[in-house]
């Protein structure tokens, strides 16, 4: 079979650039696609050649099959790359790619239709043997039948889109109350996220462990694990932080379920990177959960402790190579931990964010990986998912890569945009997580009150960073000494520093040769700027020195303190409000986003709690109810509309 040449890379972001990187360190040329949004993103800059393949939205982008083939049909490229996400499970496509003589660098489409549906896929699992969970995955799907159906398996359960995956169409029911509500917008979300609204219900078991194991086959019919991974870590059933090896695995355990991973493999003959989840419960007891037949998020942990590289590996195989190792001689060495960092704010129901990265500088230290598509000055826009990079550190122990991996997370300077650094810093530090011994419950179980799920209050020295910066900014405006430039320099200045709702009175008096003296509240502090260049300052603050990142534009300051991010606006010339506040029975989106549903009309009763509106951002959908009783007066969109955040959407009286 001739080798590949020209390798064109269907998807954006982190994986994209990652795809390059392999590519073309063994020789091969690249092409990237792009939408409109994505026209100045480095997976563009990095590529050999880069094609537009339409708007932002994904159905007319990264989902539109005919451009991205006309794209690897102008460029000559002989096989496309699909990553994860977008259309790297999707049969139509793998056989698209066939049938225009492209090399698709995955498994056959045959497997990637039979394990990219739950139901279909559960169903060969139990024909081969592997273990399953109690559950529903007949082909009735209304809404009597999944009704009866749940009730035969009991509550709490599980609802699952059959074509999904990541936490979308995904839903915990804990009462028989709660089932139509649930069934609805899992459908909803399934049907708006994979073209199907085919559902499956399934036991819940109450914080088990989410284990996956890594699977590669080739096409001489040679199929080996590559050890398991523990992703159970996770909020909404999205993973948070996943680790390489398991910390409860033993060699019996892994054995056991690598077999039962290639048990799943050989049943579709299974060709490339693949992955088995499985839950694990306390018993040691494992259950088959589904496949993912692509290259996994995750995967930068597998190649830490094996040396391997799984995208080189995935080229070989498409070339028709055999794989390089047999079983017995993968050897896995050391620990390997990885976080996901996230446009989102864990404070407000980790809502994506959206917004232009001022500043991103990631952290660079031994035994550390970082995998991003981010450069600065660009925009997140609300059409993606909100994942920005993925932070990685491997350590002979265990210990040791959560210790790299949590200096990583606190010193990667990310500023523009609301991201989870605190909650993955927190996480980190956890004494339970640090033991080991956790479940998928852990954050629901273990940080409802953490501080990182709270909205971040600026600490005193916070302010006091702030006030200062915001003097030499307007002391060099004014080409004054940074004493200032007022005619009486004894009198302290009060600067009203504000962020969101809230607002901090801070004293500031600067006297020529001198720190400055500043009061916040009752807290003094006595602080010397030692160098400030706009991005960088170098601080004396009551005799330590330390440097922060920050960015000050137009009065508004981002500033980073280790482990995140502050906004604060500065509002000392602001004049102060008289006007009331906006009444609860105003409805405004939490962010940028797209309206899919609009279940109310003007002049409409509506009640404290009513689903009024479904707004879709990075491909979660999430419902906006009612504040107050009352009358619906004015509704200011409608389905299909674009919104932006914190735009009025209706008014309830």
């Amino acid at each position: 079979m001739p080798g590949l040449r020209k390798i064109l890379i269907a998807n954006r972001g982190e994986i994209a650039c990652r795809i390059q990187r392999t590519a073309q360190a063994l020789g091969y040329r690249t092409v990237a696609v792009f939408s409109d949004a994505d026209a100045d993103a480095l997976h563009v800059q990095l590529a050999d050649e880069a094609v537009n393949i339409g708007p932002a939205p994904v159905q007319q982008s990264y989902l539109n099959i005919p451009a991205i083939l006309d794209a690897a049909r102008r460029t000559g490229a002989d096989a496309i790359h699909p990553g994860y996400g977008f259309l790297s499970e999707n049969a139509g496509f793998a056989r698209a790619c066939q049938d225009a003589g492209i090399t698709f660098i995955g498994p056959s489409p045959d497997a990637i239709e039979l394990m990219g549906s739950k139901r279909l896929s559960k169903l060969a699992m139990l024909d081969a043997g592997v273990p399953c969970i109690k559950g529903y995955q007949g082909e009735e799907q209304d809404d009597a039948t999944l009704s009866r159906e749940a009730a035969r398996i009991g509550y709490p359960l599980m609802i699952k889109a059959s074509a999904g995956g990541g936490g979308r169409g995904m839903r915990l029911v804990h009462e028989a109350n709660d089932l139509l509500e649930q069934l609805r917008t899992a459908r909803s979300e399934a049907l708006h996220g994979f073209g199907s609204d085919e559902l499956i219900l399934e036991q819940a078991l109450i914080d088990p462990r989410h284990v996956e194991v890594q699977l590669f086959g080739d096409q001489h019919g040679n199929l080996i694990y590559l050890g398991e991974r523990d992703c159970s870590i996770q909020r909404r059933h999205q993973k948070v932080i996943e680790e390489a090896p398991c910390p409860v695995m033993n060699a019996e355990l892994r054995h056991a379920m690598g077999e039962a991973a290639l048990k799943a493999g050989r049943a579709v003959h299974y060709v490339g990177a693949g992955t088995v989840e499985f839950l694990l419960d306390a018993r040691g007891q494992f259950y088959f959960l589904e496949m993912n037949t692509r290259l996994q998020v995750e995967h930068p942990v597998t190649e830490l402790i094996t040396g391997l590289d799984l995208v080189a590996w995935q080229l070989h195989v498409a070339e028709g190579l055999p794989l390089p190792l047999r079983q017995e001689q993968v050897q896995l060495c050391g620990h390997a931990m990885e976080v996901r960092l996230y446009a989102e704010d864990p404070a407000h129901g980790f809502l994506p964010q959206t917004g232009r990265i001022t500043a991103w500088e990631p952290a660079l230290q031994s035994g550390v990986r970082i995998d991003h598509g981010l450069i600065e000055g660009q925009t997140v826009s609300p059409f993606y998912d909100p994942m920005l990079g993925k932070i990685i550190a491997h350590g002979a122990t265990r210990e040791e890569a959560r210790r790299k991996l949590l200096r990583a997370v606190q010193d990667s300077v990310l500023l523009g945009v609301q991201s989870n650094q605190r909650l993955l810093a927190g996480l980190l530090e956890h004494p339970q997580f640090i033991s080991g011994e956790f479940s998928t419950g852990f954050i629901q179980t273990h940080f409802a009150e953490h501080p990182c799920m709270h909205a971040h209050v600026p600490s005193a020295e916070e302010l006091a960073i702030a006030a200062a910066l915001l003097y030499q900014a307007s002391a060099q405006v004014h080409h004054a000494p940074l004493a200032g430039w007022r005619n009486n320099a004894s009198v302290p200045l009060l600067y009203r520093i504000g962020l969101e709702d809230q607002e901090w009175s801070v004293e500031l008096n600067a006297v020529p040769g001198e720190p400055y003296r500043i009061q916040v509240a009752t807290t003094p502090f006595e602080l010397k700027i030692i160098q400030c260049d706009g991005h960088w300052a170098s601080l004396d603050i009551n005799g330590i020195r330390r440097r922060h990142a920050y960015r000050l534009e137009a009065g508004q300051l981002w500033l980073f303190t280790r482990p995140g991010s502050v906004r604060l606006v500065d509002r000392t010339q602001a004049l102060v409000s008289s006007q009331a506040s906006v009444s609860s029975g105003t409805l405004k989106a939490p962010m940028d986003g797209a309206i899919v549903d609009v279940l109310v009309t003007e002049g409409s009763p509506v009640s404290k709690g009513q689903l009024l509106v479904v707004l879709e951002a990075m491909k979660m959908e999430h419902p906006l109810k009612s504040g107050i009783d009352g009358v619906l007066k004015r509704l200011q969109v409608r389905v299909g509309d674009q919104v932006k955040n914190r735009q009025i959407l209706l008014e309830v009286e």
